[in-house]
């Protein structure tokens, strides 16, 4: 298979269907560690169509929903000031911080950009050397490397006026942090392929092994999604629980070495702050000593925020998996993508933006296996 089309094969997906109906025999809760796969399983319907015994959890995946609150709003504080001018992509400007977004900053005067890749905000920086330029690097292990080249090619190239805002979060010790949480149900894994594309394997055995969980590396198509559930299935009516890279079109064992050697250079691993969720160790990255000096938070002194959370936002909860969006008493009401009360609403790989999106507004009824002939899941699955 070679084209994308083909990954969302309603033929292919029915046998798939079949096989994973005929494996399951008791219930089984999966979760997914990436915003692009809950979305492909809300739009294409993928939960609804398993049987009933497998159950999908959304889990903190969603790189610009985990982006803590107090780093939005130092964001915030440093775009409002003068001779700045702020970069970001354009899925932070609507993310909420206390009180305001970077669009009401924009729209109060201050100079934010959306950008398109972080290079281009390096640019901006030798185009404007009377100004600061702050790049707003957020994200997992998959925008981190890019990030980290732009930093390096600024130092390289003596570019004194350009500075990173740093929100980098690693995907395995939010693994380990879901399954020590007292409420985990979680039995089993769908590893982020963008993620492992870039970092491997290698940080998963451990955890599966010191949890007794599969998990299972795949893409973002229907077919992706299916194959990896067919195979976590499989291994937990087995009693097994190993990795398995089910995505190898784009994952390799060991990864991109030169981009985890960038990494190594530029960054250091450090704790870090999840939306939603806490302080969880050794789970993100900042700027080495090296590199110190194009820290914005130390260039700015922005280490005092007192941030707010709204009481009504349950973000935290569908970021743990504890909560499915819709049971928000907020969802749909006084949370909406026009005014969002958290960041799940906001991006593009929220949660909260796919069940909205998609028009998961209430508890729809789950069909039966025997209501899901291989005719009508062309109707329900691919557009």
């Amino acid at each position: 298979m070679k084209y994308v089309d083909e990954f969302q094969d309603p033929d292919l997906a029915a046998r798939l269907l079949d096989d994973i109906r005929a494996a399951v025999t008791r219930p089984w809760a999966l979760m997914e560690v990436c915003g692009g796969q809950t979305h492909t399983i809300i739009r294409h319907g993928i939960d609804q169509l398993l049987p009933d015994e497998v159950e999908l959890i959304h889990g903190p995946g969603c790189p610009v929903c985990v982006t803590p609150l107090e780093v939005i709003d130092k964001a915030l504080e440093i775009a409002s000031r003068p001779g700045v001018i702020f970069c970001s992509f354009g899925d932070m400007l609507r993310v909420p911080g206390t009180g305001r977004d970077l669009f009401q900053v924009r729209g109060a005067g201050g100079d934010v950009r959306v950008v398109y890749s972080p290079l281009d905000a390096l640019r901006i920086a030798r185009e404007n050397p009377d100004r600061e330029v702050v790049f707003f690097g957020i994200g997992f292990e998959t925008t981190a490397p890019p990030n980290a080249m732009t930093v390096y090619q600024a130092r390289k190239h003596d570019i004194r006026n350009f500075s990173l805002l740093v929100s980098h979060v690693r995907v395995p010790p939010a693994i380990e942090a879901v399954m020590q949480s007292p409420d985990c149900r979680v039995q089993g894994f769908l590893a982020a392929g963008h993620v492992c594309s870039v970092m491997g394997t290698r940080e998963y055995p451990a955890l599966a092994e010191r949890y007794r969980v599969p998990i299972v590396v795949t893409g973002f198509e229907p077919l992706d999604i299916l194959e990896g559930v067919r195979r976590t299935v499989r291994q937990l009516e087995r009693g097994e629980h190993s990795v398995v890279n089910a995505y190898p079109r784009a994952v390799r064992d060991e990864g991109n070495p030169a981009a985890r050697a960038m990494l190594d250079d530029v960054f250091e691993v450090t704790d870090r702050a999840w939306r939603g969720i806490g302080v969880i160790a050794d789970s993100g990255w900042r700027l080495s000593e090296r590199y110190r000096a194009y820290d914005a938070e130390h260039r700015f002194q922005v280490g005092d925020i007192a941030t707010r959370e709204p009481a009504e936002c349950r973000s935290g909860e569908v970021l743990q998996g504890l909560l499915k969006p819709h049971e928000c008493e907020a969802f749909g009401t006084t949370c909406t993508p026009r005014t969002p009360l958290g960041a799940t609403m906001v991006s593009s790989e929220g949660a909260c933006a796919a069940y909205f999106l998609y028009r998961r507004l209430d508890l729809p009824a789950r069909p039966t296996a025997a209501a899901v002939p291989g005719p009508s899941l062309e109707d329900s699955t691919v557009g």
